[in-house]
């Protein structure tokens, strides 16, 4: 976000020619048409949208606050904590009313306030489904972060609350936003390198903390599949661009004593319609972060690929090149834009939905041994855009 447009479109066109200037634009470019139309570079801050976080963690605070101060189309209005003294912290910091401060027993009182238009929700997988609910019933829209929920039924009560209210319902898949992971779904989508024919990818990072919330079970719902797992099942989903038909998965935990309560190493063959397949590895126990895609006329390869920056990217035709982007900046202008606009997020619920069937899948493939079959209802039969 630190780019202009035009050093935008500049650097992009270093990459790859005349595909280059597809990826990494697109959102940008929405957003700056939106505001072109007004005549604006940037909304008033009075006119953005507001945005209350619920839970104020690692990410909230070290991502999603900073790049409230980057967007254009919303804003950091509120926040909801469970430890009062962050209120004084980030009221101070940001510059936040005390009437826009909730605690969790205070938080549907948030359906009076017309400061916030936007939740989101960044508490422990469990607590997703019934604090996005409530954002609903309080006539919110909200994002909520991935994983989605900790089941499929829980994905689907949180559609149908925000169906009801007629509020949009978007997660937080923030590499939608990135150019790196854009090219790849270009290229992939639209055959760039030829038809896709493998993929495989990897995220883990060593989680050495014994006290984590990510190591408890009922409150992660799962272990590294459902923290980063999610985004390699992603990546293999918008680079193809079609569903998967069946999964087989193992799990590969070496420390047994350690990890108890969820997996610490699991690994899954995600199968595709062309006897398409990818391997997907997602670890606590050491660390990695990568995704390739095999074609009929060449390759494609991310490393690192899922990181907040950093990420870095070469194929048979040469290396990309593109710039970093601030990923959550335009994750949440996007959405904020949808809401202007009244259109559909392009990281829906519906999406969310997905991908929690296909982690059921793996992780019942795991325990039984057996290839589980994918069946995707209306609700969740969702397959990303490519990005034109």
């Amino acid at each position: 976000m630190g780019y202009t447009r035009r050093d935008f479109l500049a650097h992009l066109s270093l990459g790859f020619g005349s595909i280059a200037a597809t990826p990494g634009l697109h959102m940008l470019t929405k957003v700056n048409n939106f505001l072109s139309r007004a005549g604006l570079s940037e909304l008033p801050d009075d006119e953005k949208l507001g945005i209350a976080l619920v839970g104020l963690g690692g990410y909230a605070s070290g991502q999603l606050a900073p790049a409230l101060q980057e967007t254009k189309l919303c804003k950091l209005s509120g926040i909801v904590t469970g430890t009062p003294e962050k209120e004084k912290i980030w009221a101070d910091k940001y510059d936040i009313p005390e009437e826009n401060i909730y605690n969790y027993e205070t938080y549907d009182q948030i359906a009076d306030n017309d400061d916030i238009d936007i939740i989101y929700v960044v508490l422990p997988n469990s607590m997703h489904a019934e604090y996005t609910i409530r954002a609903a019933e309080a006539d919110k829209h909200v994002i909520c972060e991935k994983p989605m929920a900790t089941s499929v039924e829980d994905s689907q009560r949180m559609l149908e609350a925000c169906r009801q209210a007629k509020r949009k319902l978007s997660i937080g898949y923030r590499l939608h936003f990135e150019p790196y992971n854009q090219h790849m779904m270009h290229a992939g989508q639209n055959e760039v390198f030829g038809p896709v024919q493998q993929m495989s990818g990897e995220h883990s990072f060593p989680l050495n903390d014994p006290t984590a919330w990510r190591r408890d079970q009922e409150l992660a719902g799962g272990g590294p599949l459902m923290d980063v797992g999610i985004y390699v099942i992603q990546a293999g989903i918008y680079t193809y661009g079609h569903l998967p038909t069946s999964v087989m998965a193992w799990d590969k935990t070496q420390d047994t004593e350690s990890f108890t309560d969820v997996e610490g190493t699991i690994e899954w063959d995600l199968n595709f319609p062309d006897d398409v397949t990818l391997h997907g590895r997602s670890s606590y126990e050491e660390g990695g972060n990568n995704f390739r895609v095999e074609a009929s006329e060449g390759w494609a390869e991310l490393s690192p690929a899922y990181s907040y920056g950093g990420i870095q990217g070469e194929t048979s035709k040469g290396p990309m090149d593109f710039p970093q982007v601030n990923q959550q900046a335009l994750q949440m202008d996007d959405f904020a834009r949808c809401i202007l606009e009244d259109e559909p997020s392009i990281v829906p619920g519906e999406m969310g939905k997905r991908d929690m069937i296909t982690m059921e899948a793996i992780y019942k493939s795991a325990e039984t041994g057996n290839e589980i079959m994918l069946n995707f209802d209306k609700d969740s039969n969702f397959l990303d855009p490519v990005t034109d």
